[in-house]
């Protein structure tokens, strides 16, 4: 194949394309555990430390802030479901609360998202990711999967994530997901302590 000047033109090959993707996919997790450190290290200052003393009567915006700052960390997972059910039981409002966390834990997890946007096309290829593909381009069992993974306290959300951006799932039905079995997860949760109370 020669381009209109007559030069040869190089097609790309299929493993070129993977290659690429992979790096960018790299690049993009590199660039997330940097961010992932930096925000660990900010949660050791004593500015931040001062910062969320201050936040202890703010229920609301805390378990935004605490849904939200643990779901955007993918290299530094922390264990905040226990942490939300003790400040549902501490609460007034666990419903207000069950919708506050499951929206700031869905806008965290986009981070992971992003990564994969970053490495697209790097899970084409293999059985596995034929298969991934198939479920994520599928509008309503896309949904349906993103619903399925993230209601159960599911450590590896994130790799799902980034699956869903590799694999160019729109973001907002990944959002709209993730929302929506966070949501199950913590109305449970509430449900829970209101029964318990």
């Amino acid at each position: 194949m020669t381009d209109p000047s007559g030069e040869p033109v190089r097609e790309d090959t299929d493993r070129d394309v993977r290659r690429r993707g992979l790096l960018r996919w790299g690049l993009g997790i590199a660039a997330l555990v940097v961010f992932n450190v930096v925000v660990f290290w900010l949660f050791g200052t004593s500015q931040v430390q001062d910062f969320l003393t201050h936040l202890e009567g703010w229920a609301v915006p805390g378990a935004f802030l605490l849904a939200f700052l643990t779901n955007v960390t993918v290299a530094l997972p922390v264990p905040y479901n226990p942490i939300v059910l003790q400040m549902m039981e501490a609460s007034d409002v666990p419903w207000l609360l069950a919708l506050v966390v499951a929206l700031g834990a869905s806008l965290g997890e986009i981070s992971g998202y992003l990564a994969g946007r970053a490495g697209k096309g790097s899970f084409q290829g293999t059985r596995f990711g034929n298969w991934v593909a198939r479920q994520l381009h599928h509008p309503a069992r896309s949904f349906w999967v993103v619903v399925a993974i993230s209601a159960p306290p599911f450590p590896a959300f994130d790799v799902a994530g980034m699956a869903a951006g590799a694999l160019g799932m729109k973001w907002w039905l990944f959002f709209s997901g993730a929302f929506t079995g966070r949501l199950i997860r913590f109305a449970l949760f509430a449900a829970f302590v209101v029964w318990v109370q």
